[in-house]
């Protein structure tokens, strides 16, 4: 097993995270695919929707490697990214206010108690009123990546959405290979709140929150005029987040997610799950 690491799980609105402090790279990043398929087993290991390592940065207080349940790697997480810059200033990494390194490019971030203020990456790839055929429903889709790829569908009956099945299709339809795409559901309750419910690629399945997609969903909708900022969303977990925005013509700027970070146990990895 070699040297024992401790970890620390947090959940980001029902979205949870296994946390190592990876300075001293105890886990080679070649090793962590493996190891996120691992622990992140329920039932076999700690359990997770993702396994986040924090590592120096040359450009930041700190940097990340994300990586889904799956073993994936991902560009960019909302509701980890809540809990990275929490764990952070936890372990005296950095101050309250903060930035780190991702994929998806440097992420700024406060830290007020358990609530954390993220401050996204501007918007991409924004392709609105997409037709899509699941074979039965004709459906419409937004697409936009905010650190990460969303198909939006705005729906009337959140409740009973087929989110896995639809989500499953979309998510690996030829249009968006090969990376794929996470699936967001979409109910507007009224010009500052909204529902919805996710289906996360590398979870492959419905998450109880997804942090980036309340960000998608919430500017979709915006560009729709069917909300302005800010916007109130809750997951299917039942936890709220706030997304603060301003749109310029099809243009987003100042984009920023804001939820609570909750510090669930801190451990120590010295068993047979390594």
């Amino acid at each position: 097993m070699g040297e024992a690491i401790e970890f620390t799980k947090m959940h980001g609105s029902g979205n949870d995270f296994i946390l190592m402090d990876n300075r001293r790279r105890l886990i080679k990043h070649s090793e962590a695919p493996y190891k996120a398929r691992k622990l992140c087993k329920r039932r076999f290991g700690i359990g997770a929707d993702g396994f986040i390592l924090i590592e120096d940065s040359k450009k930041a207080d700190f940097k990340w490697y994300f990586f889904n349940a799956d073993g994936s790697e991902a560009e960019m997480c909302g509701n980890g990214g809540r809990c990275a810059a929490r764990f952070a200033y936890m372990n005296d990494i950095c101050g309250e206010k903060l930035s780190f390194e991702t994929l998806a490019g440097i992420i700024r971030a406060e830290v007020k108690g358990k609530l954390v203020k993220l401050e996204m990456t501007n918007p991409s790839d924004l392709r609105p009123n997409i037709k899509f055929s699941t074979g039965l429903d004709e459906l419409t889709i937004d697409f936009i990546n905010t650190g990460v790829p969303h198909a939006v569908i705005i729906t009337e009956d959140l409740d009973h959405v087929p989110v896995f099945e639809w989500g499953r299709l979309i998510r690996y339809d030829d249009m968006f290979a090969p990376e794929g795409t996470n699936v967001d559901f979409v109910q507007v309750k009224n010009e500052h709140h909204i529902y919805i419910r996710t289906y996360e690629r590398g979870v492959e399945d419905e998450t109880l929150a997804c942090g980036t997609g309340a960000v998608a969903s919430a500017l979709i909708a915006g560009l729709k005029k069917m909300v302005q900022s800010p916007v109130k969303v809750t997951t299917w977990g039942n936890e709220e987040l706030t997304i603060y925005f301003s749109i310029q013509g099809d243009m987003f700027k100042d984009v920023f997610l804001e939820g609570s970070a909750v510090h669930v146990f801190t451990g120590r990895l010295d068993g047979d799950v390594d």
